[in-house]
């Protein structure tokens, strides 16, 4: 008759046994089930969302970047970064829009820093859309929590507007138009407020003639 295995070694198989099969589950057939139904459900967004042009990959819906240019410094290139005033602008970001330094300034509402940082944008804003400091929408001098966030509100980019379409050439009325168009209701009806993605936006912007 076979020899019977001792206890603490059946125990030992059963949960190799059990480790084996939750890997294959879990670890194999689980994640690939995920991906096919993401690739073939919603390929777009399992993809990261991306935006192309030309076939080349620009950006995604789902960041927020810098629309700018850089500027000559001391007669020479590779001085700091300036808004491009043929472009609509984001939300200010504390990690300078890198996905890999994600996050706030972690400044209170009263650290004179921070309320020093916004009234400066707050100039810097109206001065480069040419309104009143008033007029600025929060969002166009706070960042957001994560700092990538690619929505503005639709007061900001509406103010923007006027700005995008001299810089172009463009008809003010046409820019509008583009700006409607990409005006996002509340989440399920009722979350939020209206928001335009500024990356969508502006890559439809770059397809007006």
């Amino acid at each position: 008759m076979p020899r019977t295995l001792p206890p603490v070694v059946r125990n030992h198989l059963s949960a190799l046994r059990l480790l084996l099969v939750f890997t294959a589950v879990t670890g194999v057939c689980y994640p690939l089930a995920v991906t096919g139904v993401g690739q073939l459900a919603f390929p777009h967004q399992a993809n990261g969302s991306r935006i192309t042009r030309h076939g080349t990959t620009v950006g995604s819906s789902l960041l927020g970047q810098g629309f700018s240019h850089r500027t000559r410094h001391s007669g020479g290139p590779g001085g700091p970064s300036r808004p491009d005033p043929a472009w609509f602008q984001p939300r200010p970001s504390a990690g300078g829009y890198d996905p890999l330094a994600s996050g706030a300034s972690n400044l209170g509402p009263n650290n004179p820093a921070l309320v020093r940082t916004v009234e400066e944008r707050r100039a810097a804003v109206a001065a480069f859309d040419g309104v009143d400091p008033g007029d600025v929408p929060a969002d166009a001098v706070t960042a957001s929590g994560s700092g990538l966030d690619p929505h503005i509100s639709t007061a900001y980019a509406y103010e923007q507007a006027d700005r995008v379409a001299k810089a172009r050439g463009l008809r003010p009325r046409t820019v509008r138009g583009l700006v409607a168009r990409h005006v996002r209701g509340r989440v399920m009806g009722f979350l939020g407020a209206d928001r335009v993605n500024v990356v969508e936006l502006n890559a439809a912007l770059d397809r007006t003639r």
